[in-house]
């Protein structure tokens, strides 16, 4: 079992920026591939961005690519997104997710573990 807790949302002006974090527990961080999906209000789930679990490996939206930059750190357990030139469209709820194995993927239905969720809200 793996829990995973997501913090750093909140209500940002557009352009401005946002450092997601995504703190995981319960099984061996290092092996695990990770990921970030959004839903927006009244969608469904999207993918934002993943890393592979040595960090060697990343991929991003193209919605988001060089606005959004995933990374990871190992040795804390720990996740980022971190998130600049927000727009009104990046308003979400935004989840951490983990698979059971070290390569990424970019499909929620591929992603074992979910977090919580936390709330990014970009004002105009």
């Amino acid at each position: 079992q793996v829990q995973l807790v997501e913090s750093g949302g909140g209500l940002v002006q557009a352009g401005g920026s946002l450092r997601l974090s995504c703190a995981a527990s319960g099984r061996t961080f290092s092996t695990s591939a990770m990921g970030w999906f959004r839903q927006p209000p009244g969608k469904d789930r999207e993918f934002v961005a993943a890393i592979s679990a040595s960090g060697g490996y990343t991929s991003n939206a193209d919605s988001v690519k060089g606005r959004f930059t995933i990374s990871r750190d190992n040795a804390k357990n720990t996740v980022l997104l971190q998130i600049d030139s927000l727009k009104p469209e990046d308003t979400a709820v935004y989840y951490c997710a983990a698979r059971k194995v070290a390569m990424s993927a970019l499909v929620v239905k591929d992603y074992d573990y979910w977090g919580q969720g936390t709330q990014v809200t970009v004002s105009s």
